[in-house]
């Protein structure tokens, strides 16, 4: 999609009718259908760019056409700016809530002021808040989410209106609910090889999961911290209780107080209605404080008092509240190398640290990564109702060479990028992104930095020369021909340069 572009030739009517016609169309693709607002078309226009590919998108740079697509458009989730010359975009998803309260809203900004994040949260509804500069991959997980939780609501929303309940039936359904959670999120259901490291890891935590001890899940951004936390809670005795999550990361500290502990209302500047916290509304479930190394020393000291004597005071009560809950906590950081530099409570540490389960990053545990690219596929297929035989053997190998610093998140992006620019069959290496096919070579970026610190310009050369070879045989299907034209030699000089380095021997597909 193109966006929403004003055009100076067109009246806006036009543009708008023109543009329902495009969006109709659209939806036959089953995109959720995101609006962006900002004043500034190079922001804009990266947005854009991040979002296109998992949504359709529509831009407005200011609020009179962004409220003349929500009136015409099914629009699911608005991502607007904050700062913006005609209105705040908490001003604007205020309105939003008014007159589309069903749509889900998420402000982006660069200012962090708690009073706006907490008046957001209380005026306008906000479902989450995208800090500047922000990060592809979160702000997509971020998007997925909002516009899945939308899908959840339209679906309870139609079941309520169809189904006259009665007590019975909403208990019995809560049941089947539960029971469906428990079977997804079972231990034997974490996709590994048998030889993984993760098996020896499931094994602990489902032998933990009975018991009320501590556990302080640690590992690198993807790695899964979340799914064996949930895996954990519906094998207790809590499973039938809720599953709080809250990521504590770059939250003030106010707001994060609030959401946790809840407030009352007038407790602090635009607080104008009572909350109730996060803990308490888990009261005998269990929450997942992730990123919890990211907080700062002055929240650590009110958790750590929670966590000592089981009550929680709301922000502006004077009374506090007994509240059983089980924490777990996860984190990308080192918290032993915090605590000696100062930045994280020893205190906490070893309250939250009874029991520490650290998630190998994906590139320490390749063997893992053709059962969890077959999971993902079927689900991405799943989802987006187009249906391929699976991997070649050769896109396989490629993706087990690399080192996905973005883990599982970074493979399943991957993945779905290339069900989607498939035409064949079978998805094969040639569908991989530059940097994917890059570490087919069997080398890491440093590695190769390395081996061009050392040795004479020939040698060095070489090395570029190689890896540049095999990237493009791959891209273009192991085709000579097609590979020769492309680097601008004759077949024959690119097969002497293949027998040369010994690629020919790596070629896992056919001519």
């Amino acid at each position: 999609m193109n966006g929403w572009l004003p055009s100076v030739k067109l009246s806006r009517a036009t543009q708008l009718s023109r543009r329902v016609e495009e969006v109709t169309a659209m939806q036959q693709t089953r995109l959720p259908i995101i609006l962006v607002v900002d004043d500034e078309p190079l922001s804009l226009q990266a947005l854009r760019r991040t979002l296109e590919e998992d949504f359709t998108v529509l831009t407005a740079d200011n609020v009179t056409d962004a409220e003349k697509v929500l009136s015409e458009i099914p629009v699911q989730v608005v991502l607007s700016d904050q700062r913006m010359p005609d209105m705040t975009g908490m001003d604007f998803l205020t309105r939003v809530r008014r007159q589309w309260p069903e749509v889900i809203r998420i402000i982006i900004s660069a200012y962090t002021d708690p009073a706006d994040l907490i008046k957001g949260i209380n005026d306008a509804g906000i479902y989450n808040f995208v800090p500047k500069p922000w990060q592809p991959e979160q702000l997509l997980l971020t998007l997925t989410n909002a516009a899945q939780l939308y899908r959840l609501q339209k679906e309870n929303s139609a079941l309520n209106l169809e189904l006259k309940r009665t007590v019975p039936q909403v208990d019995e359904q809560l049941k089947q609910k539960r029971e469906q959670l428990k079977a997804r999120h079972r231990f034997d259901n974490i996709v590994c090889a048998p030889d993984s490291p993760m098996k020896d890891i499931c094994d602990t935590v489902a032998r933990i999961a009975p018991y009320d001890i501590p556990v302080l899940v640690t590992g690198e951004s993807g790695t899964g911290k979340e799914l064996i936390t949930r895996a954990l809670h519906y094998s207790s005795h809590r499973a039938d209780k809720p599953f709080v999550t809250e990521n504590c990361g770059a939250m003030p500290v106010q707001l994060l107080e609030s959401e946790l502990f809840g407030h009352t209302r007038g407790a602090f500047t635009g607080a104008t209605t009572e909350r109730i916290g996060l803990l308490e509304q888990a009261d005998g479930g269990t929450v997942f404080l992730d990123e919890i190394g990211d907080t700062s020393l002055e929240f650590q000291v009110k958790l750590l008092r929670f966590l000592q004597e089981g009550e929680m005071r709301p922000l502006g009560s004077n009374r506090s509240r007994k509240v059983d809950v089980r924490i777990i906590s996860a984190t990308n950081r080192n918290l032993e190398e915090e605590v000696r530099a100062g930045r994280f409570r020893e205190d906490l540490f070893y309250r939250l640290s009874a029991m520490p389960i650290h998630l190998p990053a994906l590139r320490d545990r390749d063997m893992d990564i053709p059962f969890i690219a077959n999971r993902i596929l079927q689900n991405t297929m799943q989802a987006y109702d187009k249906l391929v035989d699976g991997f070649s053997e050769e896109a396989l190998v490629c993706m087990q060479t690399y080192h996905w610093p973005g883990n599982v998140r970074e493979l399943e992006n991957e993945i779905r990028r290339m069900l989607v620019m498939a035409d064949t069959p079978q998805l094969g290496a040639d569908l991989l992104s530059p940097k994917v096919l890059r570490g087919a070579c069997g080398e890491s970026e440093d590695d190769v930095l390395m081996e061009l610190e050392e040795g004479n310009l020939k040698d060095r050369v070489e090395v570029l020369e190689a890896r540049i070879l095999k990237e493009t045989l791959i891209r273009n299907r192991w085709n000579k021909s097609k590979a020769a034209l492309e680097l601008g030699l004759s077949r024959v000089g690119l097969r002497a340069k293949l027998e040369r380095y010994g690629l020919e021997q790596d070629k896992l597909g056919n001519e």
